[in-house]
């Protein structure tokens, strides 16, 4: 088999430390875009976005005001004494369900404490558009939306057939992420970013903070 050939295993060897991959420094999404974005259609009015939607919007705004690994992102629990939300929805407090272990001890401590953008009443337009960007606000929409088919006490539950109602994957998180940037993209007129990682929201977030 010519693969196995040592010369040409050696060649190609060879040839990967000449032209190494090359991996880029910089997200290929544009964060300024995505918020853009989540403020209209279809994300917003949140009361009357679909399922789908949602799951992406909240997952999306918890991973970039989080700093939490997509892994983390599944072990927030709903259960009442695991998520709080502070008066006047000001604040919101993620635990982590009993017997979750940390991936990496050294990360973003618990609980995560979410802090509300410009909650009503709003002064201006702007401030009305800053709070379509709010995590605490996307986080009580999806709780409540969530609790009419959740059989999980997980934060994030798949929305649709066939899983509906069971606790989301990691993997599938990782897939709302990306799907939550490119229908960004998609409804502000945009071509989808190639090559877009879910775990880049946590470098991205943390560079423009």
């Amino acid at each position: 088999m010519p693969s196995k050939d040592p010369l040409v295993v050696r060649i190609l060897r060879g040839a990967l430390r000449l032209r190494s991959p090359v991996r880029p420094r910089v997200p290929t999404w544009d964060l300024a875009v995505v918020l853009e974005a989540l403020c209209g259609p279809p994300f917003e009015p949140i009361e009357e976005s679909s399922d789908h939607v949602s799951s992406i919007k909240t997952v999306l705004l918890l991973a970039l005001t989080s700093l939490k690994r997509v892994g983390d992102l599944q072990a927030p629990s709903v259960a009442p004494s695991h998520l709080d939300f502070a008066g006047g929805m000001a604040k919101a407090f993620l635990y982590p369900r009993p017997g979750y272990i940390l991936k990496v001890p050294s990360a973003a401590p618990w609980p995560v404490v979410l802090q509300a953008f410009c909650p009503p009443s709003f002064w201006n337009s702007d401030q009305k558009k800053l709070n379509c960007m709010c995590p605490v606000r996307a986080l009580d929409a999806y709780v409540h939306r969530a609790a009419l088919w959740r059989k999980s006490e997980q934060l994030f539950v798949f929305f649709g057939p066939p899983k509906r109602c069971l606790p989301a994957s990691k993997h599938t998180i990782s897939r709302w992420i990306v799907d939550a940037i490119s229908l960004a993209y998609e409804s502000s007129g945009l071509p989808s970013p190639l090559g877009v990682k879910a775990h880049s929201t946590q470098g991205i977030s943390a560079s423009k903070a």
